[in-house]
């Protein structure tokens, strides 16, 4: 029996606010190498970073993650909404 291809939404996940940059990149189509050079890290932290992502939301592929993606709000909303 065959999973639903629709993750869940970045809403009904906790993600941490770092987890939430690199997800938010990922959306854009940035590669690891871009969103490493972007946020400082190294790849290798960017891919441990992907990794708890799709642990925590059960995502398994890359359009997956680019789903999810799409489903966060706006940086700007979600920093209005923190504060």
């Amino acid at each position: 029996m065959r999973t639903s291809a629709v993750p869940p939404t970045a809403a009904t996940v906790e993600f941490s606010r770092r987890e939430l940059q690199v997800l938010h990149l990922v959306g854009e189509g940035a590669s690891y190498a871009v969103i490493a050079r972007r946020l400082g890290l190294s790849p290798h932290t960017v891919d441990t970073y992907l990794r708890r992502i799709r642990a925590k939301s059960g995502v398994s592929s890359q359009v997956q993650l680019a789903l999810l993606a799409s489903r966060l709000p706006a940086p700007s909303a979600r920093a209005a909404a923190a504060a």
